[in-house]
């Protein structure tokens, strides 16, 4: 624990992304899975940008994610954690705080079963870490202002945070 409250780090959020580059069976394959996964409604994701190699214009529905906060975000993270023997590549940490892994197959997932229907799907997990007062900077109410600089997670503090609290360790 932290003497101050304020500068505790928690897990805000846990997203699964799954991209499947264009709409249709794989879609719906891709929702289905994280339905499974989380007990939640998946959202669509739309292009953001037109790529005509790829033959995707700004708009298309190209994926699907799920966001878990709370003690069920926490608990998510921990099973995706076991499915990559809590071993995380030193590059998947930013420098806000932010910590992204792939699982190659959801079936390494614990508790999940293959389902010839859905075949052989991977996503990727985003965990954004945060502290109290991080809600500053998205407020519309009085304004967003900046975050102090005592607010904000640094690399080498998330690393240390998800090493003791989840047993994470560092590979290169």
């Amino acid at each position: 624990m932290v003497d101050n409250a304020m500068r505790e780090i928690r897990v805000e959020k846990v997203t699964l992304n799954i991209g499947t580059g264009e709409a249709g069976q794989k879609l719906e394959n891709a929702k289905t899975l994280l339905n499974r996964l989380t007990g939640r409604t998946p959202v669509t994701t739309l292009a953001k940008v037109r790529n005509p190699t790829w033959r995707i214009k700004k708009g298309d529905p190209i994926g699907a994610k799920v966001t878990v906060r709370g003690k069920e975000g926490e608990e998510l993270l921990r099973k995706a954690l076991e499915a990559v023997d809590k071993k995380i590549k030193k590059y998947s940490f930013d420098g806000h705080g932010n910590v992204s892994f792939g699982i190659h197959e959801y079936i390494d997932f614990p508790g999940a079963k293959y389902d010839p229907k859905i075949g052989v799907l991977g996503f990727d997990v985003c965990v954004t870490l945060g502290r109290r007062g991080k809600r500053v900077i998205r407020r519309r109410r009085m304004m967003a202002r900046k975050l102090g600089a005592k607010q904000r997670i640094s690399r080498d503090e998330a690393i240390a945070f998800m090493s003791e609290r989840f047993g994470v360790e560092l590979t290169e």
